[in-house]
């Protein structure tokens, strides 16, 4: 059984397995990715002695901009390593 790609092109099962692996491989990296982001602001952010079930005004802005300053560095090494130029 074939798949439509479109453009009047049909996937073959090989190319359908491949489409499944990159996108399998893509979220492994989305994964690893918040994974290292959630690690690195907590680690910064976060006081060690929990006083609170809640985070606290100062813990909640650290970590609003170190998300954002996360994403944006990510965002530029993406677009230097897809231009080809290395990111240092």
């Amino acid at each position: 059984m074939s798949t439509k790609q479109g453009f009047g092109q049909t996937a073959t099962p090989k190319d359908v397995e491949e489409m499944v692996g990159m996108a399998q491989q893509e979220m492994e990296y989305r994964v690893e990715l918040f994974n290292k982001l959630t690690q690195s602001c907590f680690d910064k952010c976060i006081e060690k002695k929990f006083k609170d079930s809640e985070l606290n005004l100062g813990e909640n802005s650290c970590v609003d901009r170190c998300v954002h300053k996360y994403w944006q560095v990510t965002a530029m090494i993406g677009q230097l390593l897809s231009s080809g130029r290395p990111p240092m």
